[in-house]
């Protein structure tokens, strides 16, 4: 009977265990994660320290591939062209989301359309700064003043046009009516020898780029755009503190997938970046690169990207840019 019993329960196992034959759990092979900004930018940085991690939770390695250019919209379109099958992720940004539309008049992917986002990933804000040789305000206010007796002589640098660096100072120079001129580079380690050598005036740039020359004396910080001060430069205001209301800007970034990808895998992918926002090594590494690790639901990290689509549109318009 015992023997009998057995034989049952045996073949009632087989449909199970048949099925997870087929349906493995993922990922059992490396995976590749496109980042569409070249190396040793802050996008670069922060997804290497969190594939790192992903790794350990996953047991498979994440091959982060560069495929920099236009934007961000070549190694998006790779991405959106990948099989959805859980194998290819992107490593995309506040740019993405809400910017490249308004301003390239041919896209080949939709963001809505062509991904399903996974989780926002980081954040952190952009700092306006000035070189301190150059420069003799030491706060916000000294400065906008110290601007405005300079028309025609004030410019502000950027990492290109179109991206959160530029369209803040557009948004600055606009709602203060400065006369300004904006000078693109290819990022900040072309804008800030520019800075210092006195040859652009001022940069509302990504922070992570800029505590370094702040730390040495060399920049000088006037304000963070972020909500509240950031705790390597807590002498350094907030924009509200520093009397310009309504002007937190942060750049973020949210992993996504071909359209398609089955959501099993999202999940998944989901809950591992949930459990590195919340590691304290993590954090402190983020800290000290300039950014804060984040974590939210695929439908969160949506919704972020078209609710910030108005500010960003607008700033397009008023600035004129266009990168076609």
């Amino acid at each position: 009977m015992a023997t009998r019993r057995g034989l049952i329960a045996a073949s009632l196992s087989l449909p199970a265990l048949s099925g997870a034959r087929a349906q493995p759990a993922w990922p059992t092979r490396p995976v590749r994660m496109i980042v569409p900004y070249p190396p040793a930018g802050s996008t670069d940085l922060l997804t290497r320290l969190i594939c790192e991690r992903l790794q350990q939770l996953l047991g498979q390695t994440f091959v982060v591939e560069n495929r920099p250019g236009a934007g961000g919209n070549i190694g998006m379109d790779a991405v959106a062209k990948s099989a959805p099958d859980g194998y290819t992720f992107g490593a995309a940004t506040i740019g993405h989301f809400a910017i490249n539309q308004f301003l390239y008049r041919d896209m080949s992917w939709d963001i809505d359309r062509d991904f399903q986002p996974v989780s926002l990933t980081w954040e952190f804000p952009n700092v306006v700064v000035v070189a301190t040789q150059h420069v003799p305000a030491t706060t916000l206010q000294d400065f906008i003043a110290w601007a405005r007796q300079k028309r025609g002589l004030v410019s502000y640098g950027s990492p290109g046009v179109g991206t959160t660096p530029h369209l803040s100072g557009e948004i600055f120079r606009d709602r203060l009516k400065l006369d300004a001129t904006h000078v693109p580079f290819r990022g900040a380690a072309q804008t800030i020898p520019a800075m210092l050598s006195g040859d652009v005036t001022f940069a509302i740039d990504n922070l992570a780029s800029y505590v370094p020359v702040i730390q040495e004396g060399r920049m000088r910080a006037l304000a963070v755009t972020g909500a509240q001060r950031w705790p390597t430069l807590p002498d350094v205001p907030t924009m509200a503190e520093a009397g310009m209301e309504d002007f937190v800007i942060t750049s973020w970034g949210a992993f996504v997938a071909p359209a398609g990808t089955p959501r099993p895998v999202i999940d998944r992918m989901n809950a591992a970046l949930r459990q590195i926002a919340s590691d304290e090594a993590v954090k402190s590494r983020f800290l000290q690169a300039g950014g804060t690790p984040l974590w939210s639901t695929p439908e969160d990290a949506a919704a972020r990207g078209k609710a910030e689509r108005p500010l960003w549109q607008e700033a397009v318009r008023k600035s004129g840019a266009r990168a076609d």
